[in-house]
């Protein structure tokens, strides 16, 4: 498989995800808060997900900065590691 193949999955993935409905650029925001809203917000809404709406929001966050890798900046990655927390008190798992 060409290398630029391999890349482009992940990228698929992300934006047409089998359990979620993303928001345009939802990991490219700046506000944590904003990332684990819309998330919750996909996960609530969608009728696809195999697992609870936490654990797929949850899950989709993870991939996103696994996959991303050495490609994303460590201003973003920590933002996105920020959305974590975040995600976790808008579900209430403090």
């Amino acid at each position: 498989m060409a290398r630029t193949a391999k890349k482009k999955w992940s990228q698929d993935v992300t934006e047409h995800s089998d359990a979620l409905d993303l928001e345009a650029n939802v990991f490219e925001q700046k506000d944590p808060r904003k990332i684990a809203h819309s998330l919750k917000q996909s996960a609530e809404h969608s009728d696809r997900r195999k697992s609870s709406p936490y654990r797929s929001a949850m899950s989709m966050l993870t991939f996103y900065i696994n996959r991303a890798g050495k490609n994303l900046p460590e201003a973003q990655k920590h933002i996105l590691e920020q959305a974590k927390g975040e995600l976790r008190k808008e579900f209430g798992r403090d």
